[in-house]
Parts: structure tokens; C-alpha cells; sequence
């Protein structure tokens, strides 16, 4: 069987930490590097969560700090309210010996690119800035991603303001530069990840695998769940960004439907909207695969079989 070869572009983050579980020892995912992002936390801190959660799962694999700030906006967004003051609340990680690689994430993603068979999936879980400014440095990386399959965006209602979702809020010219790259983008946003909520009886569920993957899940959606019933009122925490890796490997979790989608970058209101074509209105060619409806189910039933993979040791 051929491993899916990704690149995980993220800012942890919770959910980012569980994508990076599920993807770390994936039988169908080959994880060829982190790059991290300023998001939910400063980029110092979402690169120590990245390195925390690696060091702590035992992942061979290298991490590369990137960027810091938007393309352009002079604002930095980041998430305190949900993510907490370090950005992966809730788990008590050991003294982190782990140390990021020297090369900028940018750099990292063009030379890995740019060297590969055109066989690389992108994926990014956070702001897009990094994955925007490695196609503006070197263009010639866009013929070479094999599919970017991203957490971002929404056709219906956004979670920072009425219309936009955090990550293309938060670098929204970065969003609009990937989603006019022309390369095949899968768009999975807040309409499928806010059906996917991690009750108490799923942390209990998962945490029965008995094992470091199991632990450092439960500790993680405790802390998470309680800031999301804070600031949301739910009683389990979307699970927002595992939506993407679990995706590449069972494809059939999610129902996609192909639509144009543009970013809007000049709006004061709603800057950061993805406006997505759903009823083909435009008569645009559509640019994007978005996520329409997920089978939940079998979303859990993954990551379970994500965190057993773990047993195994």
C-alpha cells in the first residue's frame, strides 16, 4: 500500500495536536514535515506545542517555524480564549529537548517541492501564510503540489465574526493567494468540523486505548471542551483540524461539492468570508472541493484506530 506523502502546515493549538497524533503514525500517511504558523498562539509558541507533541508521542519528524505575521494586515490574530495562554493548555509536557530545524518553514516547503515528484499533499491547519508565501517565492512549487486539503473557511456562518472563519480571518490575502494558485484545493470548513463535537463520552471512549496517544488526547479535549463551553455553550469542543488528515485517509468521512470560492480581502465586515458558489450563481469555474457533510461516525471510528496505532509499542 502507497503512504499519502504530506506536509502538515499547523499552529497548535488542540485540534492541530490531534492532527498531528493522527497523522504521525498513520499507516496511509507518510508525515514528511511540520511547518508551523502564528495562529491560535504566537508562532514561539505554536512551534514549542508542535515540538511538545512530538517529543511527547515519540515522532521522528522535523519542525520548521515560518511565519509570524500576516502577509500584509499588521494585526495578528490569535485565539487566547480557546487555546489558552501557551496555546495547548490542559497537558503537563516534560522538559522539551526537541529543537525546530534552522531552515525557515517557507524555505523547507519550496525545496521539498520543488525536489518531489509532484506527489506532495499540502496540509494546512492553520492561517495560510506560509503555504502563500512559498508561492510567491518561488511560483514553480504550485505545479508541483499534488492537492492542498485544508481546515479554513465556511459557507455558512463563521466562529470569529458573523461571516468569516479564524484561520482565513486571520491571513485572509494569504487565503486569497492559495485559493487563485489553481492548484486542487479541498476546502473543509466549519460546516462539516462543527458536527464533529468531542462530548465526554468520546474522550472516554478514546481514553480506553490506554496509552501516551490516549492520555495526551484526554488531557487535551478536557482543557478544550472547557473554553469551547465557555465561549460557545457546547458541551464537547469541535474537533476542527483531524477532519483533514482523517480525510486522506478514508476520503469517504466527508461529502465534498465542487464550487467556486473566493476570498474576501477588501471588506471591512466581513473580511476573511470565503464566498462559496454553492448554487453555481457566478458561472465561475470552480476552484475548490468544500466539505458539505461528514459521516461522524466514522470521523471517531478513525480516530480511535489513529490513537490505537499507538498501542502497538
Amino acid at each position: 500500500m502507497e503512504r499519502r506523502k504530506i506536509i502538515l502546515d499547523c499552529d497548535p493549538g488542540h485540534d492541530d495536536a490531534i492532527a498531528i497524533l493522527l497523522a504521525g503514525k498513520s499507516k496511509y500517511i507518510e508525515l514528511l514535515g511540520i511547518t508551523v504558523v502564528a495562529g491560535n498562539q504566537t508562532l514561539e509558541k505554536t512551534t514549542k506545542n508542535a515540538l511538545n507533541v512530538c517529543q511527547y508521542l515519540e515522532l521522528d519528524v522535523p519542525v520548521y517555524a515560518g511565519c509570524g505575521q500576516p502577509m500584509i494586515r499588521d494585526k495578528q490574530v490569535i485565539s487566547e480564549e480557546i487555546h489558552g495562554e501557551s496555546g495547548l493548555d490542559g497537558p503537563a509536557f516534560e522538559i522539551l529537548e526537541r529543537k525546530a530545524e534552522e531552515k525557515h518553514a517557507v524555505l523547507y516547503l519550496i525545496e521539498t517541492l520543488m525536489n518531489s515528484d509532484g506527489d506532495i499533499t499540502l496540509v494546512p491547519t492553520g492561517p495560510l501564510t506560509n503555504i502563500a508565501m512559498a508561492m510567491r517565492l518561488e511560483p514553480k512549487i504550485v505545479s508541483k503540489i499534488k492537492e492542498i486539503v485544508l481546515m479554513g473557511g465556511t459557507y455558512q456562518l463563521g466562529n470569529v465574526t458573523p461571516a468569516a472563519e479564524f484561520n482565513i480571518l486571520a491571513d485572509g490575502d494569504a487565503a486569497h493567494v492559495v485559493f487563485t494558485s489553481g492548484c486542487p484545493i479541498v476546502m473543509v470548513g466549519l460546516d462539516v468540523t462543527r458536527k464533529v463535537l468531542c462530548y465526554p463520552s468520546i474522550i472516554e471512549r478514546m481514553e480506553k486505548s490506554n496509552s501516551k496517544a490516549s492520555q495526551l488526547f484526554g488531557e487535551l479535549m478536557r482543557f478544550f471542551n472547557k473554553s469551547q463551553k465557555e465561549v460557545f455553550g457546547w458541551e464537547g469542543g469541535p474537533l476542527h483540524d483531524p477532519v483533514t488528515v482523517a480525510y486522506l485517509i478514508d476520503s469517504s468521512v466527508l461529502k465534498t461539492k465542487e464550487m467556486y470560492t473566493e476570498i474576501d480581502i477588501r471588506g471591512t465586515q466581513s473580511y476573511g468570508r470565503t464566498n462559496c458558489d454553492f448554487f453555481g450563481n457566478s458561472g465561475k469555474k470552480a476552484n475548490s472541493k468544500v466539505a458539505v457533510d461528514i459521516d461522524t461516525e466514522k470521523f471517531w471510528d478513525i480516530i480511535e484506530e489513529g490513537i490505537k496505532e499507538y498501542c502497538a509499542e
